[in-house]
């Protein structure tokens, strides 16, 4: 029981202090790209024009259409009052401190069932494993996206990133503690398989948000998860570094003299 309170209690610690740590950062970063982006969301309906003729030609209809086609207004932006703008920052902020907690419960777990020795370097590294499986590789194939951009089926991109950062996951746990090079090709080859595969992506990849907004959204993003993750197995480490305790501080068992 003592355990469960201790491990619930440092996912709990390390959560809320990870995610409180990439709200502020996300404010600062991801947050002014995302209005910035949401500025090319604004489309004006097509004007109303009079229905063509039945006997007009087939290809002055289609070129009609381009013409009357939806109008991006670039630069008006979404009015956003002081209301909504609180809103969307306490909701940032939930969905961080949720994820982070969960992520917490998952990495405790982890470093629990590895019942190797971890302190707050040590719980570092576990997080930079995290980051790596959870952010950086599934950013291989989908990398994070602003409002406005193209992007294929959310339930195709969801199964996608969730395949790739549990292989990852597994890859990166066969190469720090397995010995059997047959389980450690077997883990690579999971980790490389939804990349062989292949992201899911849209027909055309046009969109309305610059491409240089896009570059430095995914530069932020990965940048504040890097962090996020640091806190992360850096607090949980340290919280759990009396969990599990090295083999050479357990007592030994000692044989009594004359027993067989």
């Amino acid at each position: 029981m003592d355990l469960i309170r201790r491990l619930f209690t440092a996912a709990l610690v390390a959560g809320v202090l990870s995610g409180t740590a990439a709200s502020v950062v996300q404010q600062a970063t991801t947050v002014p790209l995302i209005l910035e982006a949401e500025k090319y969301e604004v489309v004006t309906p097509p004007p109303a024009t009079a229905a063509a003729p039945t006997t007009a030609a087939p290809a002055a209809s289609h070129a009609e259409g381009h013409q009357h086609g939806p109008v991006r207004e670039v630069g008006e932006g979404v009015p956003v009052t002081l209301d909504e703008a609180m809103q969307r920052i306490g909701l940032t902020i939930a969905a961080n401190l949720i994820a982070g907690v969960a992520y917490a419960l998952l990495l405790a777990a982890a470093i629990l069932l590895a019942g190797r020795p971890v302190d707050a370097r040590r719980g570092l590294v576990w997080g930079i494993g995290g980051f790596v499986a959870v952010s950086l590789a599934p950013s291989f194939g989908l990398a994070p996206e602003l409002p406005g951009m193209a992007g294929a089926e959310l339930e195709l991109r969801q199964l996608w990133w969730l395949s790739a950062a549990a292989g990852a996951g597994v890859g990166i746990a066969a190469l720090a503690f397995a010995r059997n090079r047959l389980v450690i090709a077997v883990a690579v080859l999971a980790a490389a398989l939804p990349h062989l595969i292949g992201a899911p992506h849209p027909e055309s990849a046009e969109g309305a948000v610059p491409p240089e907004l896009a570059a430095r959204f995914v530069t932020a993003s990965l940048g504040s998860a890097a962090l996020f993750w640091a806190i992360l197995g850096s607090v949980c480490g340290w919280l759990m570094s009396g969990v599990v305790e090295p083999a050479e501080s357990r007592p030994a068992l000692r044989v009594q003299p004359g027993a067989r």
